[in-house]
């Protein structure tokens, strides 16, 4: 496998970690493919499927819950992996033009489109074996997930809201976790769903801040360029709007007041996310896009509390 030389400037490409250590030269450009060397955006993909499940499931988590909750984990970490990897196949153009993104295998030339298409349908199998493990109802909506998937990688090209579109796919576990566990839909979910749509369009905004300066040069559309230095005051309006749903969906199923005490605390990392943010400090917007990983950890353990048999 060819050396290849590491870009210079900013770039979100993790160097000399676990996967250089432990893997084969050759699988290197795969991994970085599939982010896995990058799990931020698996968790936050993650994240509305646990809650989603906890949501649904009174009581302590028990066995099926457990299970549930892996085999979420895996179809996260694959999908995420196949989303990823259209995106870079669609991309691949634009990337070589965005400092961020240059470095990544397909524009710098560690894989080829053809290789990146044949990995990707490997990872869409996995993900299949994975629904194929749900309800009939679930995999329904996992089937229909799909054209979400495939639509999202095109919307920076058409609108300046692609992140509302990033916030419809990657919030769908919001309704799927439910459906695995009830099968069927109801209120709390679909109310969980808009929360996090809210919760997207705010912390991608921020991670899009980024490449502001390469996406107006290369005519890419995003939230960061369409609000530009009033996106501070838009993110509180969306991260207000992800906190009030998300207690809105505890609220119709239930929960006791322990999970509006976590969601207290969940609201707090949202202020924190803002308070200091340097907009035009690439660093910066990434460790805050980064932090929502706590936001996600303090919501998912706010609805397990909500649900024990505590004042109820």
């Amino acid at each position: 496998m060819p050396s290849f030389d590491r870009p210079e400037g900013h770039t979100d490409i993790r160097y000399g970690g676990w996967l250089e250590r432990c893997l084969p030269a050759g699988l290197h450009p795969y991994f970085r493919l599939a982010r896995l060397d990058r799990p931020i955006g698996t968790w936050l993909l993650l994240f509305p499927c646990w809650w989603s499940l906890a949501l649904a499931s009174p009581g302590w988590p028990d066995g099926r819950w457990l299970w549930l909750a892996c085999l979420f984990g895996v179809g996260a970490v694959v999908m995420r992996g196949a989303g990823c990897t259209v995106n870079d196949i669609l991309d691949r153009d634009l990337d070589a033009q965005v400092e961020r993104t240059r470095g990544r295998p397909i524009p710098s030339g560690q894989v080829t489109a053809r290789q990146a298409l044949a990995f990707m349908v490997a990872q869409m199998l996995l993900g299949l074996a994975v629904l194929l493990r749900l309800t009939p109802f679930a995999i329904g909506l996992g089937v229909a997930s799909l054209v979400l998937v495939f639509t999202y990688p095109l919307m920076k090209r058409v609108t300046w809201w692609p992140q509302a579109f990033l916030g419809l796919a990657f919030n769908w576990g919001a309704v799927m976790g439910w459906a695995a566990v009830r099968d069927d839909l109801a209120a709390p979910a679909l109310v969980l769903y808009g929360a996090g749509i809210a919760w997207t369009l705010g912390y991608d905004t921020i991670y899009a801040h980024q490449d502001k300066e390469d996406d107006a040069r290369i005519g890419v559309k995003s939230t960061a360029l369409r609000l530009g230095d009033h996106s501070r005051p838009w993110i509180a309006g969306f991260y207000a709007a992800t906190v009030a749903g998300i207690g809105t969906a505890g609220w119709l199923a239930g929960l006791n007041p322990l999970f509006f005490l976590g969601l207290i605390v969940g609201a707090g990392q949202l202020a924190w996310q803002l308070r200091g943010w340097v907009l035009n400090d690439p660093a910066d917007c990434l460790l805050r896009f980064k932090s929502n990983r706590w936001f996600g950890w303090l919501i998912l353990a706010a609805i397990v509390a909500g649900n024990l048999p505590v004042w109820q």
